[in-house]
């Protein structure tokens, strides 16, 4: 090996180098520039009661505080009652949220009385019950993929609905 080509190589590595680190710098600025998307809860809607269970949808708003669109490729969610699973899953629809502004994301979940136990029984009996929503949201940007979690909770009357 020459010398001159020993210098080219190690040129080569230095570039090599710089690019890896002014990369993982872009990515670093990148995230501090991200404002993380507030996720709340909205509404629980019914949509209906038979004898075994019932479908209801749970609504949360997603605000976008940056100054950029966010595309949302996904939504999963579980949705506790107290300290129950009443049911879990994924929306893979995608929403976009503007600059600024909030969308509005409706989750649908089915359930049976006999998953809810005693929850159920004291809905039937009381009319209220303390619920919990919680989950993760992946957004793209034009700063790259960011995945964040959201959890809220609240109380669910049948008289007045979710607070």
């Amino acid at each position: 090996m020459t010398v001159r080509s020993s210098r080219r190589r190690s040129a080569l590595i230095l570039a090599a180098c710089a690019a890896g680190t002014l990369g993982a710098g872009c990515a670093s600025v990148g995230r501090s520039v991200f404002e993380q998307p507030v996720v709340t809860f909205r509404d629980l809607r019914v949509n209906g009661l038979g004898l075994q269970g019932g479908s209801l949808d749970v609504v949360l708003s997603v605000y976008n505080p940056n100054r950029f669109a966010l595309n949302a490729t996904r939504l999963t969610y579980q949705l506790m009652v107290d300290s129950v699973a009443l049911g879990t899953g994924a929306l893979d629809q995608r929403f976009v949220v503007q600059r600024g502004d909030s969308a509005v994301v409706r989750l649908p979940v089915t359930f049976t009385y006999a998953g809810l136990g005693s929850v159920g029984r004291q809905l039937l009996r009381s009319g209220t019950v303390n619920y919990r929503v919680l989950g993760d949201v992946t957004v793209g940007t034009p700063l790259g993929s960011f995945t964040r979690p959201y959890d809220r909770t609240g109380h669910f009357s049948t008289f007045g609905g979710a607070r």
